[in-house]
């Protein structure tokens, strides 16, 4: 390799690449990682692009920027262990929910955009991006959450979350439940935020359904956006503090879990719901299976497995990913343009 040369990857997850490099790289070969933080189906332009100035002089980091601005992206400046925190918190525990949602719904042997429960609104997005996932390569994923240091202990936390919530839904502890899903709420989303600022809003969720939205929304606890919530809580994670450098797919998550905690008479008919309705309590059970299978997956580092499961699910939505692509790209792209407006 000619001396001065530069060297870097777009990999998902900066821990091994970096080790790599240093092993195998002769020290006068320069260090440059990136990292483009959205999928292949959308417009880089305007999209976070982290640059990793490892071990480069200025002059030679400023000829990648360069060569890379091309792409029209956002530079964001970090460090490799800084870039793995934050995708831990940004990517890993959001797809560990949407595989579990997926998982669920294939073990239920449900399509739920044939089921009026789970059509229109917070389900829309759901259901869209769920599909969006697992359309995708499993190694995305896999690498993602597996060689990614800080993402074991997250997925973790999510799937105890999701347990922990579970039984008190269960057992009819109200109390209990409400008091830990308000807390959650107060300590990532604050106490001062109005509606006005939110994220998302009812006229962007009802727009991209695969279904026929019904007359009548029927009540759901969301037991996968109050987990979310609390594993943010419970980690310290403040998601606003990731917004420079968050994936679409995260704005949307966020947008969602947003929509639930600052709108007090749906937060209310949640946690109502959550102890009185079993309407969902199959689906809620065969999804904390899931979590904590992922979780199981990830923190044994088991490729193999997750591989399995992954393209077991793969398979059973198959049918509907064209469809659920194109509707998904517009929803996307709608809702990146608001939130483009109020970042």
């Amino acid at each position: 390799m000619d001396h001065g040369a530069i060297v870097g990857g777009q990999t998902s997850c900066k821990a091994p690449e970096i080790s790599a490099f240093e092993k195998h790289l002769p020290e006068d070969v320069e260090i440059i990682s990136c990292h483009s933080l959205h999928g292949p189906n959308v417009d880089p332009k305007g999209q976070p692009l982290v640059l990793i100035k490892h071990r480069a002089s200025q002059d030679k980091f400023n000829l990648v920027e360069k060569i890379l601005s091309c792409f029209r992206s956002k530079h964001v400046y970090l460090t490799a262990e800084k870039h793995d925190r934050i995708t831990a918190d940004t990517q890993a525990v959001t797809h560990a929910a949407f595989l579990s949602m997926g998982t669920a719904w294939r073990a239920n042997n449900q399509f739920p955009w044939e089921i009026n429960r789970y059509v229109g609104g917070i389900e829309n997005v759901k259901i869209n991006v769920t599909l969006r996932i697992y359309s995708n390569k499993w190694h995305v994923y896999a690498g993602l959450a597996i060689l990614n240091p800080a993402a074991k202990k997250q997925i973790r936390q999510y799937a105890e979350s999701v347990t922990e919530l579970f039984k008190l839904m269960l057992g009819g502890h109200r109390e209990e439940l409400e008091k830990r899903i308000r807390t959650a709420g107060a300590a990532v989303f604050g106490t001062d935020r109005s509606e006005e600022d939110l994220l998302l809003r009812d006229e962007v969720l009802d727009r991209f359904s695969l279904g026929k939205i019904p007359k009548e929304r029927t009540p759901n606890n969301h037991l996968s956006l109050l987990a979310m919530v609390d594993c943010w809580w419970r980690l310290g994670i403040v998601p606003y503090d990731h917004m420079i450098c968050s994936t679409p797919l995260f704005r949307l998550w966020l947008g969602v879990t947003e929509y639930l905690f600052r709108k007090p008479d749906l937060l209310d008919e949640v946690i109502r719901t959550a102890i009185e309705d079993n309407t969902f309590r199959s689906d809620d059970l065969e999804f904390t299976f899931a979590a904590r299978g992922w979780s199981d997956c990830v923190s044994f580092g088991d490729f193999a497995s997750y591989r399995d499961r992954f393209e077991g699910i793969q398979e059973y939505f198959a049918p509907r990913f064209a469809e659920a692509t194109r509707v998904g790209n517009e929803m996307i792209k709608t809702i990146l343009e608001h939130t483009g407006k109020t970042e």
